[in-house]
């Protein structure tokens, strides 16, 4: 699509040489104001080409489905997670890129609750089957993450990730919640390393940081995750027990060669004081101790959290990504780039150990 071929002659041989197609950008906007839709619905795309989805107002998705259950989630499939957008955010909206590797359909929905029914569809290389995709669509009534706001909320992290499933990659930039609190005049970033050759451990366990202050998790080897629960439930996703609509931030499970030496990061931004409770979802990785607190306070300290989430042994994390849970990982977050630097990184992580 929009590809451009050069020829150039060999004046020695007269051969005719072809430089290489070139891939193009694809922009597809998801949501905005008053829209519940992905425009434009479906592309058409050559192998190599990229689809840029551009986030704009409300709080939506793009997560990968089939056509046969157009609003279900694929149990391998890619899903950028919800990304907020704040009403008065005009520029510099989130992206998230999705490399085509190769030309059969790709089927997209927004999980946002009721948005699937209402026709927010989108496939790449659809070939004669949309309308009976976004038929499938209405007729279900959609099926999404009943814990999911409808609007920005604080707490938006500031990464970007890369996504690799069945062979495409999808990169997804989230962008800071506009109603995050006001840095201090001098922010620190607080470094956490997950996992590697301490164990099963974040370290250091504890942290107090301020308003402004940004908390990078930096991934060492084996597959874990940095993900926002509750005192209350250790071991168990904030979406998953918020009663007021929180939906915490998760990094997605990030499997670390033992032998790299490069590794992948994930940044929150700290919004205000209240405390913040972490765990890591890989199964039976919370219930052995491995959680994380930030600005905890007597008598819900660290200690206690950990206690916790030791004494329920971690029993809810079955619920954990069957990605993150099997040697074999075709969904897994590859290390982050800056939005500047932003690029689709091709390749399926090979099979880690647990």
């Amino acid at each position: 699509m929009f590809s451009k071929f050069t020829t150039i002659f060999a004046v020695s041989c007269l051969s005719l040489a072809v430089i290489p197609v070139r891939s193009a950008t694809i922009n597809v906007t998801v949501g905005g104001t008053g829209v519940i839709a992905y425009t434009p619905n479906f592309v058409q795309a050559n192998v190599g080409d990229v689809v840029q989805f551009i986030f704009q107002q409300k709080n939506h998705t793009i997560t990968q489905s089939t056509l046969a259950s157009p609003c279900s989630p694929k149990s391998d499939g890619f899903d950028s997670g919800f990304v907020p957008v704040a009403a008065d955010v005009t520029d510099k909206f989130p992206l998230a890129q999705l490399t085509v590797t190769d030309t059969n359909p790709i089927w997209i929905y927004c999980r946002q609750t009721g948005h699937c029914s209402q026709g927010m569809v989108f496939a790449v290389n659809p070939g004669n089957n949309m309308a009976a995709f976004q038929a499938a669509a209405a007729a279900t009534g959609g099926s999404a993450s009943p814990n999911a706001s409808a609007s920005a909320t604080a707490g938006v992290v500031t990464v970007t990730a890369t996504v690799t499933v069945g062979g495409q990659a999808v990169t997804t930039t989230y962008a800071s919640s506009p109603a995050s609190a006001s840095s201090t005049a001098v922010s620190s970033d607080h470094v956490v390393i997950v996992g590697g050759t301490a164990g099963l451990v974040y370290s250091p366990s504890n942290i107090t940081a301020q308003p402004g202050d940004t908390v990078t998790f930096q991934f060492h080897s084996k597959n874990h995750t940095a993900t926002q629960s509750s005192f209350a439930s250790p071991c168990r996703a904030l979406s998953s027990t918020s009663t007021t609509g929180q939906t915490g931030f998760d990094s997605g499970f990030m499997p670390v060669d033992a032998n790299a030496t490069q590794f992948p990061t994930y940044t929150i931004q700290i919004n205000d004081t209240t405390p913040i409770w972490v765990y890591c979802r890989q199964l039976t990785h919370c219930g052995s101790g491995m959680t994380f607190s930030v600005n905890a306070v007597e008598p819900n300290s660290f200690a206690a959290f950990q206690a916790k989430a030791i004494q329920l042994n971690g029993t809810a994390n079955g619920t954990a990504s069957a990605v993150g849970s099997t040697d074999s990982t075709s969904g897994a977050l590859l290390p982050i780039r800056s939005a500047a630097a932003m690029m689709a990184l091709v390749g399926v992580v090979a099979g880690l150990v647990l």
